[in-house]
């Protein structure tokens, strides 16, 4: 199936519609399809569900970065869409085009957590934006 992000008012993302790709054989087809299924001439970015980061986790061909959910923008600059600026101090890294923050989130084991399996599990940190640390949780 083929995703696409309807973009709306300063290039949010308003709409994410699901395609057959018998249907959107190319972005062009599922755009058409998608205008003339409404009746308008909305602006559709053809997303990718298993992108993220520039990465494409089924190992196929990454697709503008990341998928495109409500409330992303679309950068035509970076020809990708960028989820929202969750603190105003991360920093948007170029490259994967997603938020980081400006100090690396510490891996720890600290409380000896376990996965059902009886695996080690990280310790759970959150963003501290007043203090600009990770504080464990």
């Amino acid at each position: 199936m083929a995703h696409f992000a309807k973009i709306g008012t300063g290039n949010k993302v308003v709409k994410v519609e699901i395609v057959s790709n018998a249907i959107a054989t190319t972005e062009q087809a599922g755009v058409d399809f998608l205008n003339n299924l409404y009746g308008t001439n909305d602006v559709w970015k053809q997303t990718s569900y298993n992108t993220r980061g520039g990465v494409h986790k089924l190992g196929g061909t990454p697709f503008r970065k990341n998928y495109a959910s409500i409330g992303f923008k679309y950068d035509q600059t970076r020809d990708a869409f960028i989820e929202p600026k969750p603190y105003s101090s991360w920093i948007l890294n170029e490259t994967t085009c997603l938020w980081e923050a400006p100090v690396e989130k510490p891996l720890t084991y600290i409380n000896n957590l376990v996965d059902p399996d009886g695996n080690a599990f990280p310790d759970y940190y959150e963003w501290n934006e007043t203090n600009q640390t990770w504080d464990l949780v």
